[in-house]
Order: structure tokens, then sequence, then C-alpha cells
């Protein structure tokens, strides 16, 4: 996996209405990710693109195959102004 660019990683955001209250209330993000990706390494690809510390990673298998990481960040990074910068919002 360390031979992976966080941009292979990190596919896309998720913008589902789940994902964006999951943003709002928790201040969680949720990516689909490459998948064979583990908890570490899509822990350190998101500081590393979007330079915010991570609090934790859940990752689970869609019904259609794809792999999706809830990102939880940390409280001094807020959720809601990434999801503005990538254009999620």
């Amino acid at each position: 996996m360390s031979t992976k660019d966080s941009t292979d990683i990190i596919i896309r955001p998720v913008s589902s209405e789940s994902a964006l209250e999951r943003l709002e209330r928790e201040n969680k993000l949720t990516f689909i990710v490459s998948p064979d990706a583990n908890k570490v390494a899509i822990k350190s690809a998101v500081a590393k693109l979007y330079s915010v510390k991570v609090k934790s990673v859940n990752t689970s298998i869609t019904m259609t195959g794809e792999k999706k990481a809830v990102v939880a960040l940390e409280k001094e990074f807020s959720a809601t102004e990434l999801a503005t910068k990538i254009g999620l919002l």
C-alpha cells in the first residue's frame, strides 16, 4: 500500500443525503476509496491531501462493491468548511 499515492487512494467524496447529514452533525466526511486501501493509508491520504487531522476511519463495502470510508476529523477542523473547499457543498 505504501507505493500508492494519496490521489490513488481517495477516489471521490460521497454527497448522499446521509453523508451530508453526517457531515453537519458528526464532523465526518465520506469518501469512496481504493478497494485495497487500509484504514491507516486512508487516514494518511486524507491528512496529506486536505491538511487536516483525522480522528478515526471506518470502512465498509457498499452494495455496488465499492469501498466507502467515513472519516472523522478532529474538533479543531470543520468538515463543513472542508466540504465547501473541495466543492461538495
